[in-house]
């Protein structure tokens, strides 16, 4: 078999690990790769100028980069809401405020409410979201900051690192969300990643001085006077602006680690990462609710049947865990549409693995994980996506994992379908062994499915 060769990711520290992972809450949120990246290397620079603590230095560096952590949690309220790709929408929320009665806010709603639906349908939609825009807002905030908070607890950070991430969205003047807090009554590294935030997101689209110009204009509403004047001060570091430009930010984040992050990972940490991104990639729809979970049960189920041993087990865990990072670029316009795909819509959902193995292959020692991960709907016989490999090309890892993938796809519920009872679920398998799917991981997923019952989606036997 042509296997990559295998790597040694604890020799990974976790500040590279997050930094990669970052990448895949900027797909969610409908921003370029490396949008957090280049907000934590702005927020590291205001650091300096601030001559901020050590220790608030660190919690600032991973607020920064965890500061979308809880975004995949609103997509799916908030394309039940606008009825259109929630990424788009959300990408605007950083441009222009939806929230105010002005003709910039209307021409929000009208490109974004409903789009592509008969006019009538639309005009209903945009006034009753037109009405309801400062209760909606909020529990958009709500509900994304509080698991973004949540998840930075769970990895181990700060209280200060989860608070950061909670009070994001707080405007200087008070107007902000989602506690209305004010002035210096808002943690001091939420105001620095709003500002950088804001700063990041504009440069790209008319450079450094319409950026600031945007700063100016908000000062003292949404942002911190005095942190407006820090930027400012930055204009002239052409190697700052630079960097965030032209793709080395990454690289120069890496180089910024905090002193407490100079020794690699541990095991337990890299485990903890993964499942918290498992997470966070589940809760993007309702119907992939603890998806990655089972599916990695699932595979490394098989794998133990199968004879790998540990350090490959090890691997298909992670890889497991991670298998469908890439799918938060997928819309849930997309993901949670109950009829039929068109041409585009499945190009899109076909890129997934792509971006899967484009995030997880940024960070050192991951590069099998990395591969196998994205090798979840590779066939034997070529006919999966998205490079179509073959048999001699997929290792056992992969041929694991794709057989759980697809057991925990048909036997839970789907927007355009039922949960099918696990009788009927390996009907439909048997259909493609052994040309498409690995015959000995099929036989291996009939024993260990009778075996393990929490295997079974808790949908599957009630057909919801």
């Amino acid at each position: 078999m042509n296997e990559a060769p295998m790597a040694r990711p604890n020799q990974v520290r976790k500040s590279e690990i997050i930094s990669a992972l970052s990448l895949a809450l900027d797909l969610t949120e409908g921003q370029p790769m490396g949008h957090c990246v280049n907000c934590c290397l702005l927020g590291m620079r205001v650091a300096q100028e601030l001559r901020l603590s050590e220790s608030d230095a660190n919690d600032l560096y991973f607020a920064t980069l965890l500061k979308d952590t809880g975004c995949s949690s609103n997509a799916a309220r908030m394309y039940e809401i606008f009825g259109g790709d929630e990424r788009k929408a959300k990408r605007e929320v950083k441009t222009q405020d939806w929230t105010r009665i002005t003709f910039e806010g209307l021409n929000y709603l009208l490109r974004n409410v409903r789009p592509g639906r008969p006019p009538h349908e639309r005009m209903m939609a945009i006034a009753q979201v037109a009405l309801q825009r400062d209760q909606q807002a909020k529990e958009f905030t709500d509900i994304r900051c509080e698991r973004g908070a949540q998840i930075a607890l769970q990895l181990g950070f700060s209280n200060k690192t989860a608070q950061a991430i909670r009070h994001l969205d707080e405007h200087w003047d008070g107007k902000g969300y989602p506690e209305g807090l004010r002035g210096e009554d808002i943690p001091l590294l939420s105001r620095i990643m709003l500002v950088c935030q804001t700063m990041e997101v504009f440069t790209p689209l008319n450079g450094v001085m319409d950026a600031l110009d945007v700063l100016r204009e908000r000062r003292s509403s949404w942002f911190d006077p005095e942190l407006v004047r820090v930027i400012e001060s930055l204009e002239k570091d052409a190697q700052l602006w630079t960097s965030l430009q032209d793709g080395s930010a990454l690289e120069r984040v890496t180089a910024l680690q905090p002193s407490e992050d100079e020794r690699p990972a541990d095991d337990e940490t890299i485990d903890s990462i993964c499942e918290a991104f498992a997470g966070v990639i589940d809760a993007k729809s309702p119907y992939t609710h603890e998806h990655s979970q089972r599916v990695t049960r699932v595979a490394v189920a098989i794998g133990s049947a199968m004879g790998l041993d540990d350090k490959n087990l090890t691997v298909l865990r992670r890889a497991g865990l991670l298998h469908d990072i890439g799918k938060l670029s997928v819309p849930n316009s997309i993901l949670d549409k109950p009829g039929k795909l068109s041409a585009t819509e499945w190009e899109t959902v076909r890129l997934h693995p792509y971006y899967t193995q484009r995030i997880l292959e940024r960070i050192n020692g991951f590069q099998h994980l990395a591969f196998i991960a994205s090798t979840h709907h590779e066939k034997l016989n070529g006919t999966g996506y998205y490079r179509n490999l073959r048999a001699t090309q997929l290792p056992m890892e992969s041929r694991a994992l794709t057989v759980a993938d697809i057991f925990d796809a048909i036997s839970s519920a789907r927007a355009y379908r039922a949960a099918s009872p696990i009788d009927q679920v390996f009907e439909i398998m048997k259909r493609d062994v052994p040309h498409a799917l690995d015959a000995s991981c099929f036989e291996a997923l009939k024993v260990v499915a009778s075996n393990i019952s929490e295997l079974v989606p808790a949908n599957q036997n009630s057909g919801d």
